[in-house]
């Protein structure tokens, strides 16, 4: 670590508060490259001598400073630089609960629809509750708006969209800093803004989309894995089997496409994982059946591969979801909206 480098600047005839003067010299040191990280800054005692301010008003800085993570201090050393920042840009918080093509998708149009005048920065916390919570205790106060996907899961996999450690932590960023995407959480009140996914009903009304197509077939499967890394919410399950009950279908949940299946002509597939997608549609091949006229498949979550193979879809629009969320950022809106989901029609079934 470095030694003192900067030299605070206060203007006595300003009507900004001294501490505040303090907070925009450090910060424009750092800007301007003349503070970097590890480099040390007077202490308070320093600052308060020079100036002839209070210990309170230079602590009142510090701690302003403290809670952006713009500076630390270290027991008995002192304080310094703890990041390189930019106060002209919007800085996000923007947090995944797994890597996966689609989730980057949304992601990668929220870049992409902030544009230059936002330093995003991307978290996953693999559907881990706590580790989440402490993504959010280290980083409070850190950014300008906190974005997330909020899906958690239970030791034995299970999907649950509720975590009350979580709540707490989220209850504690400004309302108006908050955007939740993908799924819901009413339980953080009106004032939230969200793009989300109605799960349980975005399945049914899709799959009724799909009933010109769906009738020709006799039964209806939804491979459902019920034990994985990232699981699946059950609403998926619930609006499946609404389905199949008010349209009539004859219909099984299976946990996972197995080896030799025991597949039938007017067989048709909802397919969640990709991995299952793959061995079904092998399947069919090997056992030489039709796709899209004797055995049907409609694979969850859309991707470009699937569009280039001609595999038929129930998806949300994961580009729309990040372009809507980086809208209400930039025009102020605090609203929740449902996100597009549909069904994409290609042959497959």
């Amino acid at each position: 670590m470095n030694a003192v480098k900067t030299l605070v600047r206060l203007d006595e005839n300003s009507r900004i508060p001294k501490y505040q003067q303090i907070v925009n010299s450090i910060i424009e040191d750092i800007e301007n490259s003349h503070l970097l990280v590890g480099d040390k800054i007077p202490s308070i005692n320093e600052i308060s001598e020079e100036h002839y301010l209070s210990r309170d008003t230079v602590e009142k800085a510090y701690n302003q400073l403290k809670e952006k993570k713009i500076i630390l201090s270290v027991k008995g050393k002192g304080y310094y630089v703890a990041k390189n920042i930019s106060t002209s840009k919007l800085r996000v918080l923007f947090l995944l609960n797994k890597l996966s093509n689609y989730k980057l998708k949304t992601y990668n149009s929220f870049i992409d629809s902030m544009g230059a005048d936002a330093q995003v920065d991307l978290n996953i916390y693999h559907c881990d509750p706590r580790m989440l919570q402490n993504i959010l205790n280290e980083n409070m106060g850190a950014y300008d708006y906190y974005v997330l996907m909020p899906h958690f899961k239970h030791e034995k996999h299970g999907h649950y969209n509720l975590d009350p450690e979580v709540m707490k932590c989220l209850k504690r960023i400004p309302d108006d800093k908050l955007i939740i995407m993908d799924n819901q959480i009413p339980e953080l009140g009106e004032g939230i803004s969200a793009i989300y996914q109605d799960f349980k009903n975005d399945i049914y009304n899709a799959l009724c989309e799909g009933i010109f197509q769906l009738q020709h077939y006799e039964k209806l499967m939804l491979v459902y894995p019920l034990e994985t890394v990232y699981p699946y919410p059950r609403e998926i399950l619930l609006g499946f089997k609404k389905f199949c009950q008010d349209f009539d279908f004859d219909f099984e949940v299976l946990e996972t496409v197995y080896p030799e299946m025991e597949l039938r002509p007017k067989d048709a597939f909802v397919v969640i994982e990709e991995n299952d997608l793959v061995n079904l549609v092998k399947q069919v091949r090997e056992q030489h059946y039709v796709l899209g006229k004797e055995i049907g498949i409609i694979s969850y979550n859309d991707t470009p591969l699937k569009e280039l193979l001609g595999i038929t879809v129930i998806s949300t629009d994961f580009k729309l979801m990040g372009e809507t969320a980086a809208y209400m950022i930039k025009k102020n809106k605090k609203e929740s909206v449902k996100n597009v989901f549909k069904f994409i029609n290609r042959g497959s079934v």
